[in-house]
């Protein structure tokens, strides 16, 4: 039996409809940018396999690094346990996270990430009393994971929407898609108007919100949807107005994605508590950390154990992955990886106003190592079933036969590939994307 029948025998895949998807790709081996198949194919692998890989895969630095650590210890439990990978990895996140970041916890992945941090601010505001703190405030068109909490504070879309019954209610308000802007306006007429949803929630419900909660200057599975860094500032100016946490989901965008190390720092901004993973470890192994400032952290200190927070995974600050992620962070010292990543903007921002030119796209845009095109239907008027689109599909099958991995998002199709992609690769997907825009064109029946 080949790999994909033995797979189709016994596995389930995320994100599919067991009939009707195509067949798994048999990927059995990596390097640098590239996946080779076991029939032989070579295929660019254009979304970091889901926005996890920077370095390239098999990086020898991270492989010899996960190569000596578990040599020396493969896991320990955390609780009440610690060890060297775990301490040297926090130390260095601090080092280069915003200022005021200061204490780590760790866990597995961005949903738990993100999981950790809702119950840590609505635990900050209970530890201290103020229970009427209670609500969260989240943006249209989030996305922060598949977890109950998670889901809870993501927007209602395809990914959610069978939980609902599960989930806490969160207040929703615009977020800054300047395609769709919800104000109406053009880029050269706003003024970040749509910060005015938010500052109107927090005027009236600001004593009984725990957190805000983003995803900074690049909304992932929402649509590659790119921000005004005036937005990210705005929205740091008013929490400080309300006394309200800050959490900014850096799941995506974190370890140079947009073009600095995170994407807080193009609004010279600092959260209350920041979501990391994805790219934490370079794209090797799975590793997530939630990292708090000193107040956060302070209201849980106590001699009463009910102020504990009472969270917890099996695997937390696992060695291997700590050491990986620390070899990770300094190829950053050691390499110009960020000079990898401008050099990948430039392109990206020349090479995206050709992909305009087909009547089926109605926006371009790009931020740090990140492309998107999005579809219209005719005359420019947004396409009806989002996500759910069949053009997205369609557009993976035809990548594909051409040795290109992309996965869009429905309607919107994204380019993210790890940092060490060389400036002819990057040309030759655009080229991809170019022709096969324009033999597609508007499919029938979308």
């Amino acid at each position: 039996m080949t790999l994909v029948e033995r797979d189709r025998a016994r596995l389930w895949h995320p994100y599919t409809q067991m009939q009707s998807a195509p067949p798994p790709v048999p990927i059995v081996r990596a390097e640098g940018v590239y996946l080779y198949t076991e029939d032989g194919r070579r295929i660019l692998d254009g979304i970091s396999s889901w926005w996890v890989n920077i370095h390239g895969h098999s990086h020898p630095t991270l492989t010899r690094a996960l190569a000596d650590q578990a040599q020396r210890l493969e896991h320990v439990m955390f609780a009440g346990c610690t060890h060297a990978p775990a301490v040297e990895l926090a130390e260095h996140l601090v080092r280069v996270l915003p200022a005021g970041l200061t204490r780590v916890f760790y866990s597995d992945n961005g949903s738990t990430a993100v999981e950790v941090a809702v119950k840590l601010a609505w635990q900050y505001w209970a530890n201290q009393g103020r229970h009427q703190r209670n609500v969260f405030v989240g943006l249209e068109r989030a996305y922060h994971g598949d977890t109950v909490g998670a889901m809870s504070v993501s927007a209602d879309s395809v990914f959610t929407r069978a939980f609902t019954p599960l989930m806490f209610p969160v207040r929703r308000v615009s977020d800054p898609y300047c395609f769709r802007c919800p104000m109406g306006l053009t880029r050269a007429r706003c003024a970040i108007d749509c910060l005015g949803g938010l500052e109107a929630e927090l005027q009236r419900h600001g004593e009984s919100v725990a957190a805000v909660i983003v995803e900074p200057m690049l909304q992932g599975a929402g649509g590659m949807i790119v921000w005004p860094s005036e937005f990210l500032a705005g929205v740091r100016r008013v929490c400080d107005q309300y006394g309200t946490l800050l959490i900014a989901d850096e799941v995506l965008t974190g370890f140079g994605r947009t073009g600095r190390m995170f994407a807080c720092e193009h609004a010279g901004v600092s959260p209350d508590i920041i979501c990391l993973s994805k790219a934490l470890t370079g794209g090797c192994l799975p590793l997530a950390a939630t990292v708090v400032t000193d107040a956060v952290f302070e209201a849980f200190l106590s001699a009463d154990h009910s102020r504990t927070f009472f969270h917890g995974h099996s695997y937390t600050a696992n060695p291997l992955a700590c050491a990986v992620a620390l070899a990770s962070l300094q190829l950053f010292q050691e390499t110009p990886v960020l000079e990898e990543v401008h050099r990948i903007e430039q392109q990206l921002a020349a090479g995206l106003e050709r992909l305009r030119e087909p009547p089926i796209v109605g926006d371009v845009r790009h931020i740090g190592a990140v492309a998107a095109v999005e579809l219209t239907g005719p005359d420019g008027v947004r396409r009806p079933d989002g996500y759910l689109d069949q053009i997205g599909p369609r557009l993976a099958a035809a990548f594909l036969e051409r040795g290109l991995l992309l996965r869009p998002l429905g309607n919107v199709l994204y380019f993210m590939p790890p940092y060490v992609i060389s400036a002819s690769e990057v040309e030759w997907v655009l080229s991809q994307i170019s022709e096969v825009l324009r033999e597609l064109g508007e499919p029938r029946g979308g």
